[in-house]
């Protein structure tokens, strides 16, 4: 059994990670950090996870485990790293942004993996910590990922995507109140948002420098989970000639599926899943790509690098039922 912790249970992605290792089988969760909830009930927090689970919230950090989760804000965990003793032989998973960009990618004797499956699956194989990739960086990279590998971003990408209130976190805010957030949309940090530069960094790594903008418009939508990205580009490429790009390539990932039938939230919300859909109106190339920020975005994701990091099936644990209505 691969024995792991948690720090920064309380949250969303903390929650997240809770559900999927709790009933992964071949882990065994020693504890789960929060130092403004110690003494109290998992359950108690994460009210679904009654029944599931005895397990107290701590203010300590156990050295008797394989891997530890870091599931805290930006910059909080480079500032616990450099704060706290852990143990170089415990494998650390990060899912803030603190070390995803190669510049930032180190840390004292510790060198971080960008955590992209379907971008990096070797090196993370090999890895000792993993950078696990932003939400709108992984639909987005899932959604180009082929066109960058067979060199074929020549021009301007243009992409609309949205994503449900819990990409915010459980912090309140003036947009996260359900009072604003409900029966609402809005666009923000338009061409300027911060996981561009990751987005930007693993399609270089396919293809080379780019040359042409990436020029991404997100959106705050009226749901709770999930994230829409749609994509077009200038393409000579036909409807087929692309859709067996995308199928060659992910043939050999279990999470990122191409459907030739449009797609929706519903498909991947609670799921580990992307899909991705193509198609073709005269000279541009449409690419939807769809996930669950929670899940392919976040914890599900980094449970899927953890399964990579000890040789385990890379779906284990994380054979998750979508919400079908």
């Amino acid at each position: 059994m691969i024995k792991a912790g948690i720090i920064g249970g309380a949250g969303y992605t903390g929650g997240e990670m809770l559900r999927i290792l709790i009933n992964h089988p071949q882990v065994e969760l020693v504890f789960v950090n929060s130092s403004s909830n110690a003494g109290n009930l998992v359950s108690d927090v994460h009210t679904d996870l009654v029944g599931d689970t005895d397990l107290r919230f701590t203010d300590e950090i156990a050295q008797d485990i394989d891997v530890l989760f870091l599931c805290v804000g930006h910059g909080d965990a480079r500032k616990f790293l450099e704060q706290t003793n852990i143990n170089e032989k415990i494998k650390v998973i990060d899912l803030s942004q603190d070390f995803r960009l190669k510049h930032n990618s180190s840390i004292q004797n510790r060198y971080f993996v960008y955590g992209l499956p379907e971008l990096n699956r070797a090196a993370i194989r090999s890895a000792q910590n993993i950078a696990n990739p932003g939400c709108f960086a992984t639909c987005i990279e899932l959604g180009l990922l082929p066109l960058a590998k067979a060199g074929l971003l020549q021009a301007e990408v243009h992409i609309n995507a949205t994503t449900g209130s819990t990409g915010a976190g459980q912090s309140l805010s003036k947009t996260s109140h359900f009072s604003w957030r409900n029966n609402n949309l809005s666009a923000y940090k338009a061409f300027e948002h911060q996981h561009l530069n990751e987005i930007g960094e693993s399609l270089n790594q396919l293809q080379g420098e780019l040359n042409h903008a990436l020029n991404f418009i997100p959106q705050r939508g009226d749901f709770t989970r999930g994230i829409l990205a749609a994509m077009y580009i200038d393409s000579n490429l036909t409807e087929e000639e692309a859709y067996n790009l995308y199928e060659a390539y992910y043939a050999g990932h279990p999470f990122t599926h191409v459907s030739r039938k449009n797609i929706d939230l519903k498909q991947v919300v609670n799921t580990n899943k992307c899909l991705v859909h193509i198609e073709k109106h005269g000279n541009k190339l449409l690419v939807i790509s769809i996930i669950d920020n929670l899940l392919k975005g976040a914890s599900g994701q980094a449970v899927q690098n953890m399964n990579l990091l000890f040789g385990l099936e890379e779906t284990a644990g994380l054979r998750l039922k979508a919400v079908g209505f």
